[in-house]
């Protein structure tokens, strides 16, 4: 019992001087300025949407499957992360914490309420990220891995404005790639694109 104290107290030791070096002493202008900018839902959900209408409008019904099969997506990586392991492992965030909240750089006009692990803005858009890469692979070729690069720039986001730890971030990132690539095979196998029916 005590070494597994002693090895969660490193990897807690880890993860709090990774944040302070991605929050701290990593910073430039343009990040302040995007980074902000990726966390905010109401700038990147119209990406979403325009997703959506084109995948109905380019493949019908099964279109429609896939529209399902995302918003499912999102639902199981939202619903998990909070209710699986935020309600459960009860992290605080960086900027909540009052013992390590005076060493964040807040970039954000408040800091989220909630519980810190995982981080569900990772997860969910890992889980859509990867949902979207294996289905659409076969489709888009090389461009679908933006899908992912994205993800990554929001889940770096979390870290670099102070509400998140680099290993809620991790965890979000693997959790929600897992759900990801589960629904895409799904979808792939029961219903999938023209391109896999050949």
């Amino acid at each position: 019992m005590f070494l597994l104290n002693s090895f969660l107290q490193r990897i807690d030791h880890l993860d709090k001087e990774m944040f302070l070096t991605i929050n701290r002493r990593w910073p430039n202008r343009l990040f302040d300025e995007l980074m902000p900018f990726l966390r905010q839902s109401e700038y990147w959900a119209p990406l979403y949407l325009v997703l959506l209408i084109f995948v109905l409008v380019n493949f019908k019904m099964k279109g429609c499957w896939w529209a399902a099969f995302f918003i499912c997506t999102v639902a199981i990586t939202d619903l998990t992360g909070n209710y699986l392991f935020k309600h459960t492992i009860e992290r605080l965030r960086p900027c909540s914490d009052p013992d390590f909240s005076v060493h964040v750089r807040l970039l954000v006009n408040h800091c989220s309420g909630g519980y810190s692990f995982i981080s569900n803005h990772a997860a969910n858009h890992f889980g859509m990220a990867l949902f979207f890469y294996i289905s659409f692979r076969n489709v888009l070729g090389r461009w679908v891995w933006t899908a992912i690069l994205w993800a990554a720039a929001i889940a770096y986001a979390q870290v670099y404005v102070g509400v998140h730890y680099p290993i809620d971030v991790l965890a979000g990132a693997v959790w929600g790639s897992l759900i990801g690539i589960t629904t895409g095979r799904l979808f792939n196998k029961h219903i999938g694109f023209a391109i896999f029916d050949k």
